[in-house]
């Protein structure tokens, strides 16, 4: 239980820093693999199906890796003050 409450505002702050995080990483890797400032929005007429997909996809996964990553590391911080996993 004290795990659990003691993850909650860990939880909290590293979700915010990973979203962050993630969107700094994504602009970085859109830059050199792209050689573009910004990625391509949705409803840009001007650019392709593929590069819009293949923007979405490469944002999707730096998100999804950078808040994993956060997550398993608060709860592991969170385990080693208190002894407990957070469930």
């Amino acid at each position: 239980m004290i795990a659990k409450l003691a993850y909650k505002p860990v939880g909290l702050i590293a979700g915010v820093a990973s979203g962050l995080l993630a969107g700094a990483v994504f602009k970085q890797v859109w830059r050199i693999a792209a050689g573009e400032a910004d990625a391509p929005n949705a409803t840009d007429e001007h650019r392709g199906w593929s590069e819009v997909l293949i923007a979405a996809a490469l944002q999707g996964a730096i998100f999804a890796i950078v808040k994993a990553a956060a997550d398993r590391g608060g709860a592991a911080g969170i385990k080693r003050l208190t002894g407990k996993w957070p469930t």
